[in-house]
């Protein structure tokens, strides 16, 4: 709640100010921008109008967004912790801004709201919504799926932007990557297009041109990295905004503000991706066009080797009827990464990490057919993330050149939300703490790799190679 507030309350005045307009234009200027659809345009409004008159206040006094959101306690001092803020503290610091604070808006707002233990979900127009959220956070499948088959006609909600589209959602027995009910000669069974027979010779189409083409099909077992996780800088640089802006956040939300279908495993869409490489989805289809819509992505923001177990069961794999399956299992921090203040006790250890692993590989060898693969990608060492971005200006400060990732880490680990506290951080012992137990982590991977034997999976270790294949680029990007 902390962290929202900051960010809608910089944005609000940032567009008075970008405008020359007063807060409360700038409150109705964003509201409009928002789309209608999931009521978002109408929340905004009715948020504006409760907490508006106290905000306009606040920020005519030239209080910052750390003390507008501490003021009307959406952001909270714990005891014994220190007033998290984004920014800089006001000349005289930031308790006695406080203090200023509470005494101009002459009342105490309420120390808690619907929204301290629901959220957003307390709001009727989003209740619906947010139990279709609650669902797919904890199963990992489509909502919409009337067949039962683990696939969907539908994008979102954990729908075909995650895992190959259903060309008949009325028949559980129709799904991509499931091998050729009598090689397709009358309908599309596994959903690659390839379907009929050639009126020349009566060959089904499907034989002629698959049969000993060896198709696989990939799964992603990942985190929020192989989902995509990504918030558009443009939402938050007040100087850019339109309309158009915040088209795409209803889809955003209902991906949980991931984009597979853009992304480096699974994605299938063009997209303005600074990567120009296709993903590997789509050089597995271009290799073998039989391979059309054999694609899951079973990832997850703030997936671990120790919570996988929670959602690899929405794997969709039948060892007797389908295509043997690429696997790649790639969690590439959060192993490590954490927002605890005692952030190293909270790692995985070698010996919990192996367990985790090989359950994994036992489960994948009970559900995947013979000949397929997985492949074992160790850990990334993510101290680049404060050797290239620490000064550099986050999009929320590039207006008034106030707000560095410095500043945002730093603010995040106040509030204990830092998504990898060892390495989003100042502290370079920690960092280099993180990035050994990350080895240690890739050498457990790499030994499993090469001993443990299973009777339907062949194994391959990797190192994930993200200086050599894109430090340059996020480096000159970033």
């Amino acid at each position: 709640m902390c962290l929202g507030c900051v960010l809608i309350v910089s944005v609000v005045e940032q567009l008075a100010q970008v405008h020359n307009s007063t807060v409360r234009e700038g409150m109705e200027k964003l509201c409009s921008f928002l789309p209608e659809k999931l009521s978002l345009q109408n929340i905004c409004y009715l948020t504006a109008e409760i907490l508006g008159p106290d905000i306009i206040k606040l920020l005519s006094l030239k209080l910052n967004a750390d003390v507008v959101c501490h003021a009307l306690h959406f952001c909270k001092q714990k005891p014994g912790q220190p007033l998290c803020h984004l920014y800089n503290p006001p000349q005289g610091g930031l308790k006695r801004a406080l203090h200023r604070a509470s005494r101009s808006l002459g009342h105490s707002p309420p120390q808690t709201s619907p929204g301290d233990s629901l959220g957003i979900c307390w709001i009727p127009a989003l209740a619906k919504f947010c139990q279709k959220i609650e669902y797919i956070l904890n199963s990992a499948l489509p909502w919409e799926d009337a067949d039962g088959d683990k696939h969907s006609a539908f994008p979102t909600l954990r729908g075909f932007y995650w895992r190959g589209r259903d060309c008949n959602d009325r028949n559980s027995d129709v799904y991509p990557g499931r091998r050729p009910e009598n090689w397709d000669a009358h309908q599309d069974s596994n959903c690659n297009g390839i379907w009929g027979t050639d009126p020349n010779d009566g060959i089904p189409y499907e034989k002629k041109f698959c049969e000993g083409s060896e198709a696989k099909g990939l799964i992603v077992l990942g985190d929020s990295a192989a989902a995509h996780f990504h918030i558009p800088p443009e939402w938050l640089i007040a100087a850019h905004m339109s309309a158009q802006t915040f088209s795409n956040l209803p889809m955003a939300l209902s991906n949980e503000l991931d984009w597979p279908q853009l992304s480096g495993m699974t994605g299938f869409l063009n997209s303005a991706s600074r990567f120009p490489d296709n993903s590997v989805y789509l050089r597995l289809r271009r290799r073998n066009r039989c391979n059309h819509r054999d694609y899951q992505n079973i990832s997850r923001n703030g997936a671990s080797s120790g919570n996988l177990w929670k959602f690899l069961g929405s794997l969709s794999r039948n060892q007797l009827s389908d295509h043997p399956a690429i696997v790649v299992y790639t969690m590439l921090g959060n192993d490590v990464c954490n927002g605890k203040s005692n952030t190293e006790s909270k790692m995985s250890t070698p010996e919990a990490l192996r367990a985790h692993v090989l359950d994994t590989l036992a489960f994948l060898n009970s559900r995947l057919p013979q000949g397929s693969h997985v492949v074992l990608y160790g850990l990334v060492d993510g101290r680049f993330l404060w050797d290239t971005l620490h000064a550099r200006l986050h999009p929320l400060g590039q207006l008034n050149r106030d707000v560095t990732y410095r500043q945002l880490y730093a603010f995040l680990s106040c509030l204990q939300v830092n998504p990898c506290r060892g390495w989003m951080t100042a502290n370079k012992t920690l960092r280099t703490l993180t990035s050994q137990r990350a080895a240690q982590l890739s050498s457990v991977l790499e030994e499993i790799a090469a001993s443990a034997k299973f009777t339907n999976l062949s194994l391959l270790y990797l190192d994930y190679p993200l200086r050599e294949r894109f430090g340059k680029k996020l480096s000159s990007s970033a």
